[in-house]
């Protein structure tokens, strides 16, 4: 049994036949219907359990159409309508959906929360975001450079902002697929030492600055995401504080003439990201947002196709 719940955990082969499987259904679905069914179903009659203790946008309709499109259906459970938000247990809780269903997804407050989830399951267990990872988000953002750039390797990624789960995920990938990483982060905003501790003793090349500018020096790909997430209830001091890590066009120009620019979405114009940069021509966000749809699918699949 597979469960996906970080990069750290999925082998550099792995990662990257599941990244290849992403693409290759993309280019399969060309011209169909974004409601049908994909030409060769992969996993007819499956269904998925996606679990929501926060809010979705990309993340509950990309799994929902992933699964869908691949033969399978789905069932959308909000955490606090569940017996769980009244305090069943999760371990009662993993064992009881792992007879109804064949895979769950959570989106969840606490990582730990979804690894004993998986733990105590007998079907795969996807981790549709935490206050650790966001390892789902990262597949789409690979395969949306690899559409763009042709290949990972050598690329040198630059993050611009709070060391959030979304960074995590990144330093978690460039060790097994070559890329380099820079982080451009303030004081009490820096990922989690156990993280860069994981990249470097897996030689890879990830470096850790304040200066927002020597990030994105000389970078091919700039990426942003948001000052303020659910939950966090500092947004005065966090707003002050990544101010000067903010993606303007004289940022942006710090990076390479044909670099691009990725954010995960929602996106505050104004805050984390100039308007002109998000909506100009060297962003791929829209892009990157779409292929969330391609990459649930080739993770529902690794998971449950072996």
């Amino acid at each position: 049994m597979r469960h996906f719940l970080d990069i750290a955990d999925i082998s550099a082969s792995d990662l990257k036949a599941i990244l290849a499987d992403a693409r290759a259904m993309k280019m399969a679905r060309s011209g169909l219907p974004k409601g049908a069914s994909d030409p060769q179903e992969a996993l007819p009659g499956r269904a998925l359990a996606m679990i929501f203790e926060k809010s979705s946008t990309r993340t509950r309709v990309s799994f929902d159409m992933a699964i869908r499109q691949l033969g399978g259906s789905s069932l959308v459970l909000n955490a606090a309508d569940m017996q769980l938000g009244r305090g069943e247990s999760i371990p009662d809780t993993a064992r009881v959906l792992s007879r109804f269903v064949d895979a769950v997804m959570i989106r969840a407050n606490a990582h730990d929360d979804v690894t004993e989830f998986a733990h105590h399951a007998d079907v795969p267990v996807i981790n549709g975001l935490t206050d650790r990872s966001h390892p789902c988000q990262i597949v789409a953002d690979l395969m949306t450079l690899q559409e763009h750039f042709g290949a990972l390797e050598g690329l040198t990624l630059a993050w611009v902002g709070d060391g959030n789960n979304v960074a995590t995920s990144f330093i978690h990938a460039a060790p097994k697929l070559g890329f380099s990483l820079n982080l451009g982060c303030p004081d009490g905003y820096t990922p989690h030492e156990d993280d860069l501790a994981y990249a470097t003793n897996s030689g890879g090349k990830v470096e850790l600055t304040r200066d927002p500018k020597a990030a994105v020096k000389d970078a091919d790909v700039v990426i942003a995401d948001t000052f303020i997430s659910m939950g966090d209830k500092d947004a005065d001091a966090r707003l002050k504080d990544l101010a000067p890590y903010s993606v303007s066009e004289n940022l942006m120009a710090q990076a390479k003439s044909g670099a691009v620019f990725l954010h995960c979405l929602p996106a505050h114009r104004g805050e984390e990201v100039a308007a002109a940069v998000i909506d100009g021509p060297q962003s791929l966000v829209f892009d990157e947002a779409e292929n969330r749809l391609h990459a649930q699918k080739a993770i529902l699949k690794w998971c449950l196709v072996q």
